[in-house]
């Protein structure tokens, strides 16, 4: 017997009254979608369970166009196009609703009001879920599905500009002149609008002077712990405008013991931890529809890096970033399998002064700006895979700040769901 999930206990009681009328010309257009769309008899109807890999919701709908209200199963990460052209979309392309696996046969035992509830619940399905696949930034505001996880691998090479040597070759606030960072990432979808997030890097830093290895080693990054919440959302015709804060701990779980070639301690900067506790703060805005084309997204990920004094009584440059990226969605197959997003990304990077032992290090913080251009592809329902670049174009000088010239990132993400 198939049953209608409410968003809350008592909503479908609560509406049946009003429901009526709508289930009873619903079921007409269903029993019409099914004689079009999927060309099967009626004694023979098929009805499959959706795989959640990536669904999206497209919003509340007006209670007299929605009478169950059905809570979104799915935010989006990506563009979402009006309900309308949706459905139109849908039917059009032999995929009614979006389903695929565990098919489910019913018979004519079925009475009307069984195939209603049937209906109803599809309908409702249909307007808030579709199948795409996450990645770890596509869209920054939008959180996961209740129930949903994704894991994902990041890959991040970043070079920075040579800094001014001192009498024992490594200056206290220096910074690797190359890094290499895979971060590891689970993200679960514990509530509606809300996502728990564990990110756990390794991380590989060289510092190079005059042309020779002064020091180089790997070691267990500092893990973070956040929790994102999606606090606002508004569909339109022309897309979806969404925003979203992340707030959570760096905890000192990284290696803070590397050393040169001389078995001295390597400064701070150049450790693959910190060995500080430090707070982290995101706001995230995902505008979709811009300037009313469907497939062109804004997207705004401002987060700061509030540092505590940690290894060897420093205390690291607070970090503030802004990144803008504007994307276009060139491609996407009919099923929504597979799709294209590529566009320009702007980022504005401040870093603090360094201090140590309580006194400020002039000149070690700066700021930078960024250019460079970013593209994911999702190569089948619940995966994606991008590649970004960025070039350095612009840069503070002070004494010795080391600005980043280039950062490279490419990695994977696979979304699944993990309960209901």
């Amino acid at each position: 017997m198939f049953v209608a999930r409410a968003s809350r206990p008592g909503l479908l009681q609560n509406h049946a009254s009003d429901a009526r009328s709508f289930c009873a010309a619903l079921l007409r257009a269903w029993r019409f979608l099914l004689s079009r769309c999927t060309r099967r008899a009626a004694s023979d109807w098929q009805i499959s369970r959706p795989r959640f890999l990536r669904p999206r919701d497209c919003g509340p709908l007006p209670r007299s166009a929605n009478p169950l209200q059905s809570s979104p199963t799915a935010p989006s990460h990506l563009v979402s196009p009006p309900v309308g052209s949706r459905l139109k979309h849908l039917c059009a392309s032999a995929y009614p609703f979006l389903l695929e696996e565990t098919f489910v046969r019913t018979r004519n035992s079925y009475c009307t009001e069984r195939f209603a509830r049937v209906a109803l619940a599809l309908l409702s399905l249909l307007c808030a879920t579709e199948l795409k696949a996450q990645g770890p930034a596509p869209e920054t505001a939008p959180p996961l599905f209740p129930g949903g996880g994704l894991v994902s691998y990041n890959s991040i090479f970043t070079t920075r500009g040579p800094t001014i040597g001192t009498a024992s070759g490594i200056p206290a606030t220096a910074h690797p002149t190359f890094s290499h960072e895979g971060d590891f990432n689970f993200t679960w979808g514990f509530h509606r609008n809300f996502d728990l997030i564990i990110l756990v890097p390794v991380v590989t830093n060289r510092f190079e002077g005059g042309n020779a290895l002064l020091v180089g080693g790997t070691g267990l990054g500092d893990a973070m712990a956040l929790v994102k919440y999606r606090f606002y959302r508004r569909d339109s015709e022309r897309g979806t405008t969404q925003a979203s804060i992340t707030l959570g701990l760096k905890i000192p779980t990284g290696r803070t013991d590397l050393t040169d070639a001389s078995g001295k301690r390597s400064p701070a900067g150049l450790q693959p931890g910190s060995g500080s506790t430090d707070l982290f703060v995101s706001g995230n805005w995902t505008y979709t529809g811009l300037f009313h084309f469907k497939r062109l997204v804004a997207d705004e990920d401002f987060h700061s890096l509030v540092r505590s004094q940690g290894t060897q009584a420093t205390r690291l440059g607070s970090d503030i970033e802004s990144r803008f990226w504007l994307s276009y969605r060139p491609y996407e197959s009919k099923n929504v399998a597979r799709e294209w997003f590529i566009g320009p990304v702007l980022t504005w990077l401040h870093s603090q002064n360094d201090r140590i032992g309580g006194a400020t290090q002039t000149g070690s913080g700066g700021d930078v700006l960024l250019t460079g251009i970013t593209t994911y592809v999702g190569v089948r329902p619940g995966m994606h895979v991008w590649l970004g670049m960025d070039w350095d174009a612009a840069h503070s000088t002070g004494a010795t700040f080391m600005p980043v010239h280039r950062h490279i990132s490419f990695g994977i993400t696979q979304q699944f769901r993990m309960h209901r």
